[in-house]
């Protein structure tokens, strides 16, 4: 029972009523689906109607990077609205100014422009436009293990199957292997020959799809949804070097890793690398208020000095966005919130992830930096047979399901895709917080062991 609301079952009832009337969900079957009814949220938790509070191990959709209901935050959202609640983008407006500052002051390298969109899928559909302008070429290479956005050139950019439907668009989409050593595609033994394999397939691709053809490489620095797989050293540095031997625009997915997520403001600190575009969200304002944006390179930007960037949105830049984005960043800074992800992963959440790797027969694989780790749950580690089969879905997911239903039993919202579960807790996630749940994930994997042979 949460101590901060009375249950209200009855509210709660109606709630779900209405929703079920007029919401229509997202990557969703409508009939099948039965959405949890939320009565409110603070820091890492969040609560139902009838009093059920729960640990949050997904940060809404790994975006409430400094929690729920950050005080700080919420207030500055509020002194926003009752300066200038809304702007158009084409005007100088105080507060999109110090937003973009304080993301330029934070991105590698020379990343000093900042074009602002409404989320991480607009924000990769402006990269790609300005990659293929910039170089009067079509074609982008992406990974097949990957996700970028569900608006129509992210779509077809992504890996994953939720492509599948819409796949109608992908003129000029190249698919590649990145590397992913636990399942490698190259049949590596170690990480140095799954990064010099997986360079040398990228540069073979782009030899058979002819250099001249190719505008962009889009990677996820950290794939975040298709399993958070850490490239291996090395990897990143040798894309940035094929780039730059073709002329091809390197851009980064920071969507998911950005702001704090791997225990650095950008996972691309981690390998020392600057592309030419990044692209950004969630965590920016830890999803307070929509925004995404661009990162761009003095090389990119220069292009549009005097020639028009033929793209724009409505509500780039938004005022009450952006008093967010200044706000959270603020409290990272305050509250060393990149600081706490950085500890939490490599004394607390990593260790806690690898001692139940190995005490439980369904955890094939742990993986992760910061507080952006995955378990790969296996049928068998010695073959790593997964769990449920690749996109598996009804009866054929039930392990997966059993599974995501203990951890809501014992308290914990899990982040669950295919044959894996993933622990992104707030980067401001408490010592204290991080043991409960892996305690109540502990007791979900016995439902998944019984699945192992």
């Amino acid at each position: 029972m949460t101590p901060h609301v009375v249950p209200d079952p009855q509210a709660g009832a109606a709630v779900k009523a209405a929703d079920r009337a007029h919401v229509f969900h997202s990557w969703s079957a409508q009939g099948l689906i039965d959405p949890l009814a939320v009565a409110g949220a603070e820091g890492s938790y969040f609560w139902d109607y009838d009093g059920n509070r729960y640990l949050d191990f997904t940060s809404g959709l790994v975006y409430t990077n400094i929690g729920y209901q950050h005080p700080k935050v919420v207030a500055a959202i509020q002194e926003q609205a009752a300066k200038l609640a809304t702007f158009a983008p084409a005007f100088a407006v105080d507060v999109r100014s110090e937003a973009a500052r304080l993301i330029a002051e934070r991105t590698p390298g020379d990343l000093d422009k900042i074009f602002f969109t409404n989320g991480g899928a607009e924000a990769v559909e402006n990269a790609v436009r300005m990659a293929r302008l910039h170089t009067g070429r079509h074609k982008v290479l992406s990974a097949f293990r990957s996700y970028h956005g569900a608006t129509s050139t992210a779509i077809n950019l992504t890996g994953d199957p939720r492509r599948w439907a819409s796949d109608t668009g992908s003129a000029g989409v190249v698919r590649f292997w990145a590397p992913f050593l636990y399942r490698s595609p190259f049949y590596a033994e170690t990480e140095r020959q799954e990064c010099e394999r997986a360079l040398a397939h990228l540069e073979d691709t782009i030899a058979f799809e002819g250099p001249g053809t190719i505008a962009a490489i889009i990677l996820e620095t950290i794939p975040g949804t298709a399993g958070i797989m850490t490239p291996p050293p090395g990897y990143l540095t040798g894309v940035r070097e094929i780039c730059d031997k073709y002329g091809i625009v390197f851009v980064l997915d920071e969507v998911m890793a950005g702001f704090g997520r791997t225990g650095k403001w950008f996972a691309a600190e981690h390998f020392d690398v600057v592309p030419d575009l990044m692209t950004f969200a969630k965590g920016v304002n830890s999803g307070y208020v929509p925004l995404g944006g661009v990162a761009i390179s003095e090389r990119i930007a220069a292009t549009f000095e005097t020639r028009p960037y033929p793209g724009g949105l409505t509500y780039s830049g938004h005022p009450l966005a952006c008093a967010a984005a200044v706000a959270t960043i603020q409290v990272m800074e305050d509250e060393k919130v990149v600081e706490n992800a950085a500890r939490i992963g490599e004394q607390v959440l990593g260790p806690g992830l690898r001692e139940l790797a190995e005490r439980h027969p369904s955890v094939g694989e742990v993986r992760g930096t910061g507080v952006f780790w995955a378990l790969d749950l296996v049928r068998n580690k010695e073959t790593r047979e997964p769990l449920v089969p690749y996109n598996a879905s009804g009866e054929a997911n039930a392990p997966m399901a059993a599974f995501g239903a203990a951890a809501k039993k014992n308290g914990l919202w899990p982040f669950v895709n295919m044959n894996r579960t993933h622990a992104v807790p707030a980067c401001n996630v408490t010592d204290d917080e991080v043991k409960e749940g892996l305690a109540a994930l502990d007791a979900a994997l016995t439902v998944a062991d019984e699945h192992t042979v």
